[in-house]
């Protein structure tokens, strides 16, 4: 997705590739890190909703509408204990639902992208955000899904801990930046399926965004398997990729190469 301060034509954006998605076969449909809204960071703030708010009320709809599993990849979740005095922050937010539309699982991103990169992107995601402080792990009718949010990605740790938990399928929304996703996206991804012996599914935004010229996005969404390899991907522009989830292919490759039996801590 390329999602905007535009909350109603993000919605539209969102609501149509979901359907094309499920319309396509896909039973599991993910959404991209700040699908609703991408625009000046201090009005993702004031915007913010609860986890009952018309945002997600949304998606779980759409969801027991389409009968499918659905990742809302992020949204702006209000604080559940806003500051009286500034800065006033919100939570980089997940939210998992069932085919009832049923909130299954929600995730708030542990990691902040706090930033200066030379001749790149300066950014404290901080300002804006309080970071979340648990590791999630939501059992469905297909497989244990294992959440995080785009700068977790450069933290292993965390996926050891899904993994650790029962992971079999890693979840990665993101909205990447073009200077470091140019290097760094795929890479990073692969390293976290392969590490961990999973599969991947990191649904991206892509191209500019209208939040005072900070941000452009790397896109690039894609579907990795156990093995590294990446099975299907979005080229360039807002689309969707899919591909078929093999659970066994998992367990097969987890008894080939145990690495969870041999690491040594």
């Amino acid at each position: 997705m390329t999602s905007t301060s535009d909350e109603e034509g993000n919605w539209r954006s969102a609501r149509e590739l979901i359907g094309r998605a499920a319309a396509a076969g896909a039973r599991f449909v993910a959404t991209p890190e700040c699908t609703n809204y991408l625009g000046p960071h201090e009005e993702k703030v004031r915007r913010a909703e609860p986890l009952d708010g018309e945002t997600v009320r949304r998606f779980g709809a759409l969801a027991r509408e389409l009968e499918i599993h659905l990742l809302l990849g992020s949204y702006n979740e209000q604080s559940e204990a806003p500051s009286p005095v500034p800065p006033h922050r919100c939570a980089n937010t997940s939210v998992l639902f069932g085919p009832d539309g049923a909130i299954l699982a929600s995730y708030r991103k542990i990691h902040l992208f706090d930033v200066d990169v030379p001749n790149g992107v300066t950014f404290a995601e901080s300002a804006t955000c309080t970071p979340g402080g648990k590791v999630v792990v939501a059992p469905t009718s297909f497989g244990m899904l294992g959440l995080s949010i785009c700068y977790d990605l450069r933290f292993p740790e965390l996926y050891r801990a899904l993994a650790d938990r029962g992971a079999e399928v890693l979840l990665v929304p993101a909205a990447f930046t073009l200077a470091t996703g140019k290097d760094h996206w795929e890479p990073l991804l692969r390293a976290r399926a392969i590490e961990t012996q999973s599969y991947l599914l990191a649904p991206a935004q892509v191209g500019k965004h209208d939040d005072g010229g900070l941000k452009e996005s790397w896109g690039h969404a894609m579907i990795i398997d156990p093995w590294g390899q990446v099975i299907a991907s979005v080229s360039d522009g807002p689309g969707f990729a899919v591909a078929e989830i093999d659970l066994e292919r998992v367990r097969r490759i987890r008894r080939a190469i145990p690495v969870r039996d041999h690491r040594r801590l």
